[in-house]
């Protein structure tokens, strides 16, 4: 008999906890079992499967690239679990199901948030959940089955096609902001000089938004500025600016929400920068209810953006 006919959940979380402690006695603390009693179930495990999953060594387990492939199926199996009991409490309190939603920087600001009113005016007994992280982070979340809808920047190469699925929804500008008592906004016109004579604020080297802002300089001749903090971190990207005289890089959308709030403004100058935004979600069989409609109102909040 195949051994996954013979796999348990139980047997999952056993794979789950020596991944984590990379430790026989800890595990069998944690499982309330024998350490030899352990050590001989993941022997017969990997006897089954007829590959090593972990390597012995003094200090503890440390896990084989077949082991690092097992422990993915085993976390998303988890996840589901869980967001099926999750699902099941929600329909029981009256709701209309969970649907958990991931949005970075790009996408945070405004057109996840319209989507969620959106869907909440379709769905009112629908319990959502809103994480904001960065793109990378967000797409491993979704790998694993902790979220089921990521909105922000188009990544390549940082998701496996073959279980994610991404959609395009618009291309966005990349504007330089500052606080609206900056002095360069009392000047009227500046040059290149002027601007990087005052510190910026960049988000680190890899993410979508710096690649865009690092090609804007490019475009237009420039060197990056000489002196600037590295922050990815919006809530504290915008105190800092807005309570100094830094300038930074913000995605168009989310200028015309800082700007509405009277927090920041875009300085008057070309800044030839662009990204597109993105969904990604998984490549399930079957869809719920919730994940359709929350698909359908990213592209509809989308269009309406454009138009």
């Amino acid at each position: 008999m195949d051994w996954t006919h013979r796999i348990r959940l139980r047997n999952l979380k056993i794979i789950l906890s020596l991944a984590q402690t990379r430790n026989l006695s800890h595990s069998a603390a944690l499982l309330n079992t024998t350490q030899p009693g352990l050590s001989k179930w993941l022997k017969d495990l990997e006897e089954d499967i007829g590959l090593q999953l972990f390597e012995r060594h003094a200090r503890g387990l440390r896990l084989t690239p077949h082991g690092e492939t097992l422990v993915a199926h085993a976390r998303r199996i988890d996840a589901q679990l869980d967001r099926a009991a999750s699902d099941m409490q929600a329909l029981r309190d009256g709701g209309g199901g969970r649907l958990v939603i991931g949005a970075s920087g790009a996408a945070a600001s405004e057109t996840a948030p319209r989507a969620v009113l959106a869907l909440l005016a379709e769905m009112p007994q629908l319990r959502v959940e809103f994480v904001e992280g960065t793109i990378d982070r967000l797409l491993n979340q979704l790998g694993q089955g902790d979220l089921d809808i990521v909105l922000g920047r188009s990544v390549t190469e940082r998701y496996d096609e073959s279980s994610v699925r991404a959609e395009v929804l618009y291309v966005e500008p990349i504007d330089l902001v500052a606080r609206a008592g900056h002095p360069l906004f009392e000047r009227g016109s500046f040059d290149w000089d002027e601007l990087r004579s005052y510190r910026w604020v960049v988000w680190p080297r890899g993410t979508p938004i710096r690649n865009a802002m690092d090609q804007a300089l490019v475009a237009v001749r420039q060197e990056p500025p000489p002196d600037y903090v590295v922050s990815n971190s919006v809530t504290a990207n915008i105190t800092m600016l807005n309570n100094s005289d830094m300038i930074g890089t913000a995605s168009r959308r989310a200028t015309l929400m800082l700007g509405r709030l009277q927090l920041l403004r875009t300085l008057p100058v070309e800044f030839p920068g662009f990204g597109s935004v993105s969904m990604y979600w998984r490549r399930d069989e079957l869809y719920p209810q919730a994940v359709e409609a929350g698909l359908a109102c990213i592209r509809r909040i989308a269009r309406d953006y454009e138009a």
